[in-house]
């Protein structure tokens, strides 16, 4: 990202100095590039300028009200997967009419407050869920707008824990079954077929994928068109992948493929294409500034022991994500690095950032950066250790603000009660 560079021997983000953001904000903390954010969702936007697209951004990338309100000015609509989701997307001034709702266990308290907003429809994920659907609206003379996810059976070529249009993955109705869902739901009452979906998986960085999964959908939306079934919209989920190493692809040739792939299945399609990007939009916006708080040589190995931890940032132990770390200072061209293994305070052996990376020489006091944190990092943060969630910022040119306090000790263990007769 242009926005997150070395500036006179500093790193910056956008216009403001990590130092300076570090005087100002206690260490560990996360900070986001607006101008980052708004780039990478017009650039999306650009890519299907030409076709009836509607961009629902995936709010558990990143689910910060300030983040919401960015995207929604830009038009943005949102993918939600809880009541919780809803409601800030809700909040954050996006449409109704402009929300989908995913995930496999929508309870029943969820599906009455979406029913409750009109929003624009349900992804359905299973025959039992279609039919509770049914019956709560039914029950109060209202009509759930419902679009079938659909599990095509495609291998995306991701990590397996974040793979979910497999036969063996826990989403959507299997392909198989999928005419079968279609037909029962064009009968049950309180319920109107407005679309349908698929979602094959996260950080994909092969478009051959989507194209697969894609014939296999058209094949479906033929069958359904022969039983007088027609549909409004077509959502081709989200999954897109951004760049992480040197070795993936840059992130605006993957746009280009994935945006020919859609285009060759437009015309056919003749309806309305939902998008739900998440990872792409925020992923390379957001950092991480965490001090050094120790350097401990052992053996054949150095720790470099850091304030934050893997209950701020559990990506690379729970899905052996790699994240590039850089110095806050720059150094010197000619400066050594040797292999370092970079580690939280957290009493685990998995709490670690990098393992056997090479980094030059640091000491007490130095800031590190963790970049491309900002999908799927500050939103399964946790307190494990009563480790209080760390603060979030966003800056925006010079200017810097924080979004969401790091609640104090009291504030944690106040959440904690306490029975009387103890």
């Amino acid at each position: 990202m242009p926005q997150i560079i070395y500036h006179n021997g500093t790193m910056q983000i956008d216009h403001v100095s990590i130092e300076a953001l570090a005087s100002r904000y206690p260490t560990p903390f996360y900070c986001y590039s607006a101008s980052a954010i708004r780039q990478q969702y017009l650039a999306f936007a650009d890519a299907f300028a030409d076709l009836p697209a509607l961009i629902c951004y995936a709010i558990k990338a990143n689910s910060n009200q300030a983040i919401l309100t960015l995207l929604a000015k830009l038009g943005a609509g949102a993918d939600v997967v809880s009541e919780g989701e809803l409601r800030r997307a809700l909040a954050a001034g996006i449409p109704a009419d402009k929300i989908v709702f995913s995930g496999v266990a929508k309870t029943a308290t969820e599906i009455r407050f979406a029913l409750s907003k009109n929003i624009l429809c349900f992804n359905v994920e299973s025959i039992t869920e279609l039919r509770q659907i049914s019956a709560l609206a039914s029950a109060n003379q209202q009509t759930a707008k419902v679009s079938m996810r659909i599990n095509p059976d495609v291998d995306a070529g991701t990590h397996a824990k974040i793979s979910t249009g497999k036969r063996e993955n826990k989403f959507g109705i299997p392909f198989d079954y999928a005419l079968q869902a279609y037909q029962l739901a064009a009968t049950l009452p309180g319920i109107t077929i407005v679309g349908i979906d698929m979602h094959i998986g996260s950080q994909i960085s092969k478009v051959s994928a989507f194209d697969e999964a894609m014939q296999r959908i058209m094949e479906l939306i033929k069958q359904l068109q022969e039983l007088g079934i027609n549909l409004e919209h077509v959502d081709v989920g989200g999954g897109l992948g951004v760049t992480y190493t040197d070795d993936d692809p840059s992130e605006l040739t993957l746009l280009a493929e994935y945006s020919r792939v859609i285009h060759k299945y437009a015309t056919a399609l003749n309806c309305r294409i939902i998008f739900e990007p998440g990872r792409f939009i925020i992923a390379n916006a957001g950092i991480l500034v965490t001090e050094v708080i120790q350097v401990k040589p052992v053996q054949d190995k150095t720790f470099v022991m850091i304030d934050a931890a893997m209950n701020d940032l559990i990506r690379p132990t729970l899905y052996e994500a790699w994240h590039k770390i850089s110095p806050a200072k720059q150094a010197a061209p000619d400066a050594l690095s040797q292999p370092v293994d970079i580690v939280g305070p957290v009493c685990e052996s998995g709490d670690y950032m990098a393992q056997n990376r090479p980094l030059t020489t640091v000491v007490v006091g130095d800031l590190l950066v963790i970049h491309s944190v900002g999908a799927y990092s500050a939103v399964a943060s946790n307190t494990y250790n009563s480790r209080r969630l760390i603060a979030e910022v966003l800056v925006d040119g010079e200017r810097d603000q924080l979004i969401r306090p790091s609640p104090s000790y009291r504030q944690l263990i106040e959440l904690d009660s306490v029975p009387d007769w103890l």
